[in-house]
């Protein structure tokens, strides 16, 4: 005896008369809202999702519903920290805070790419702007738990977080001491002889760099990451002598901080792709600074980046700390591309945990800046 095909209308029905019984639990143990009947469903069904463009969970569960949102709304819900060294404290760019120009101090700058960014980005909350000079990203780690660590006032209601750092791990400031202290015209392989070490602490840096935005995404998992490169020094095609730095020596130079760059892009990268693959919150982005000094770099008719300052006279011909670093129409550059990546975003959707957003009070935001 033949058995009737069941029809494809039956099967259709059936399956959505058993998808009200899973629901008809679920609401057993979800509180009977509107919201809560909404999410039994989804999650039952995987229909009428319209709360949550995306409805997954994360992957280890820990902070249940996610909300997609823009670019914008990605980075502004909370609160701005900057971190990072010199590059992005400001130094060299002057104005500095009361209390942070001194010989210890972490010369911060009105004029610095933090305060510009939170001056033209509309966040929730407020800036933390606490970049400091001479910093290295393997100190970042090291004073973790301590009163002073940058990384600490990191918090589960950051929304954005700004990092440029290692440029101190790589040592470029005895890099260039050693290019430049020689004697003026003659042949000499000061700058390439460090290509050994230079390559050594770019890959111990790697791992550096890993540690630190785990440290950060530990504390807010939520927040967009942009990891801050930094800019050329040179031209690309440099016409004569700077100092005792001849042309190929300021060519040896760009070519090392380009790879630095390359790296550092790489890693970001990476890390970002590890959250997607588990379905996390937030983001890693690297923010491309090398040519954004383009015709303004050292040297140049109108350079947005010192070159090399001289001052404090009186113990003998000493150099300001804010050589070779971007002046205030550098940091101008530095923020426009810095806008630009926030409000593009990664090639990629973002979301953040629907519980953090609902308590991102503006009490909650300025407690947590104090």
């Amino acid at each position: 005896m033949r058995i009737p095909e069941i029809s494809r209308r039956t099967r259709i029905i059936c399956a959505t008369a058993a998808a009200l019984v899973l629901a008809c639990v679920a609401v057993l143990v979800v509180p009977v809202t509107r919201e809560g009947l909404r999410d039994a469903w989804c999650e039952a069904t995987g229909q009428g999702c319209t709360r949550l463009e995306d409805p997954r969970r994360d992957e280890d569960g820990a902070s249940g519903w996610r909300q997609r949102l823009t670019p914008e709304e990605a980075a502004s819900w909370g609160n701005y920290i900057a971190l990072g060294d010199s590059y992005s404290s400001g130094e060299g760019a002057g104005d500095y805070a009361p209390g942070t120009a001194g010989e210890d101090g972490c010369r911060r700058s009105a004029n610095a790419y933090p305060r510009r960014v939170a001056d033209s980005f509309d966040v929730a909350g407020n800036l933390g702007f606490f970049a400091c000079s001479r910093q290295r990203g393997a100190s970042m780690l090291e004073s973790v738990g301590e009163r002073d660590s940058q990384i600490g006032r990191v918090t589960a209601h950051t929304s954005l977080v700004t990092i440029g750092i290692g440029g101190n791990d790589l040592g470029f400031t005895s890099v260039l001491r050693a290019c430049m202290v020689r004697v003026p015209l003659m042949e000499s392989t000061a700058c390439r002889d460090q290509e050994e070490e230079i390559e050594k602490r770019m890959r111990v840096f790697d791992d550096t760099l890993e540690d630190i935005v785990g440290e950060i995404r530990e504390r807010a998992p939520d927040a967009r990451i942009l990891v801050v490169g930094y800019p050329r020094l040179f031209p690309t095609d440099p016409s004569g002598m700077y100092y005792t730095l001849a042309p190929d020596d300021q060519e040896w130079l760009n070519g090392k901080l380009k790879e630095f760059s390359t790296r550092v892009r790489e890693k970001a990268a990476g890390l970002d792709s590890e959250i997607v693959e588990d379905r996390q919150t937030g983001s890693v982005e690297y923010v491309r600074m090398f040519d954004a000094l383009k015709g303004h770099e050292v040297g140049a008719e109108e350079p947005w980046l010192n070159g090399v300052l001289l001052g404090g006279f009186a113990q003998g011909v000493q150099v300001d700390h804010g050589t070779f670093h971007p002046n205030a129409r550098g940091h101008r550059a530095f923020t426009k591309r810095i806008l630009r990546q926030l409000e593009e975003g990664p090639d990629r959707a973002l979301y953040a945990a629907q519980a953090t957003l609902d308590s991102a009070g503006p009490e909650v935001l300025a407690g947590e800046l104090d």
